[in-house]
């Protein structure tokens, strides 16, 4: 069974979204996500000062399985980079929720963070897809 922390929220593309003491929010794929994916060997991240939409391609991940993209949650200005992941793919596999998290966001206000799944919702979402 996938490790899904109660304090995140999530999407249906498997992305995870933790809101920040700041304002901003930290993003990365969850548990469920890289075990599918399989060993990281590859991150593709976005540049700091790009701006979002919500739903937009913005990180690609590379397995020995297979690339994937990441999409952005939230509408909002990336403010961080996690460079650890690009030197080490593979703390996405050790860590998803905390090393391995990977691009900030300072998000615009509007609500799409209304439509992020509480950690409950997305563990019926993964048992529907069983």
């Amino acid at each position: 069974m996938s490790n899904i922390p109660e304090d995140l929220q999530y999407t249906k593309s498997h992305e995870w979204v933790k809101q920040n003491e700041d304002g901003t929010v930290s993003i990365g794929i969850t548990d469920h996500a890289q075990d599918l994916l399989g060993d990281m060997v590859f991150v593709e991240l976005p540049e700091p000062g790009r701006q979002l939409a919500a739903g937009d391609e913005c990180v690609v991940v590379e397995s020995v399985k297979a690339a994937s993209d990441v999409y952005s949650p939230l509408t909002g200005e990336v403010v961080d980079i996690n460079e650890a992941v690009a030197d080490e793919p593979e703390l996405i596999n050790q860590d998803p929720y905390g090393e391995g998290w990977l691009f900030r966001l300072q998000p615009e206000e509007g609500g799409e963070q209304e439509e992020l799944m509480s950690a409950g919702a997305y563990q019926e979402m993964l048992e529907s897809e069983a």
